[in-house]
């Protein structure tokens, strides 16, 4: 897994200049572990995967914010889980976009994601980073757990894709 984990840091760009000021101000260690671990806990609920990837300044290649966050779905490979099931809730700081992007699995109408995204939005318009995320996060596995009930008694969860958040 620490391999895996080293070719993200290097895909999304975590040790970025702009990455680890992002880190510095609003996700200390404490904040990304209660994340990564709210993640890993909700997830034991349903056999939804989410990845949380926060960008502070957007690549000039891709200027719209839907297509971007559809780029670093495919590039964290949120696409690649067993069951079709990967969410990535993808945050465009420089441009106050937020987006989910679900796998086809997952069969939730846009108006719920858009409700997290409006709920998200307002937290952070308030400078409430780490609420925010741990709030959307939390609505986010909601909705999993009634669009991806867990699997049958006696199989065992994967979890698929890593709990952290990604600063990119």
């Amino acid at each position: 897994m620490r391999q895996v984990g080293a070719k993200w840091k290097q895909v999304t760009g975590w040790a970025s200049i702009e990455g680890q000021w992002l880190r510095r101000k609003h996700f200390s260690s404490d904040v990304l572990a209660q994340i990564a671990e709210r993640i890993k806990k909700g997830e034991l609920d349903h056999t939804g995967e989410l990845m949380v990837a926060i960008e502070a300044i957007s690549p000039p290649h891709e200027r719209n914010s839907h297509l971007r966050a559809l780029e670093v779905f495919g590039r964290l490979r949120v696409w690649d889980t067993p069951l079709n099931t990967g969410v990535l809730l993808y945050l465009a700081l420089d441009k106050h976009r937020i987006e989910i992007i679900a796998d086809r699995a997952v069969a939730a109408p846009d108006e719920l994601w858009v409700q997290v995204c409006d709920q998200l939005q307002a937290r952070l318009h308030h400078k409430d980073y780490a609420g925010g995320i741990l709030a959307a996060i939390d609505s986010i596995e909601a909705i999993l757990r009634t669009r991806c009930p867990p699997l049958p008694e006696g199989q065992a969860h994967t979890n698929d894709l890593p709990d952290e958040l990604v600063l990119m």
